[in-house]
């Protein structure tokens, strides 16, 4: 009897998930019918997915690893690498470089 309450339930979760998922991306659509013309609302939605991701992204980056230190020194190592304009592969493979050289350097000296 527990299996299938929990298996219902599961479907349940699985449904109003699909049904957020979906009224979130179509109340745009039959809101917005015609193109967007004002300048602070359209520079508002440009701006929108950055900020998404970055809240996202940022608390992520900064509880990946057990130390908030060695967390800051890859995050500051990506963000110098991403703004002078580095790909991605590289941004990431240096971020974790210096994030495993600074749990190092905690380790030896600590």
């Amino acid at each position: 009897m527990r299996e299938v309450r929990a298996v219902s339930r599961f479907f349940v979760c699985a449904l109003v998930m699909m049904l957020v998922t979906y009224l979130v991306r179509a109340i745009p659509f039959t809101v917005f019918r015609r193109k967007v013309r004002n300048r602070f609302f359209r520079s508002f939605l440009y701006y929108v997915p950055y900020a998404v991701l970055t809240a996202m992204t940022l608390p992520a980056a900064l509880y990946a690893t057990g130390s908030m230190a060695v967390a800051a020194v890859g995050l500051l190592a990506a963000a110098v690498l991403a703004y002078r304009g580095r790909g991605l592969v590289v941004v990431s493979l240096a971020a974790c470089a210096a994030a495993g050289l600074a749990t190092w350097v905690i380790h030896l000296l600590g």
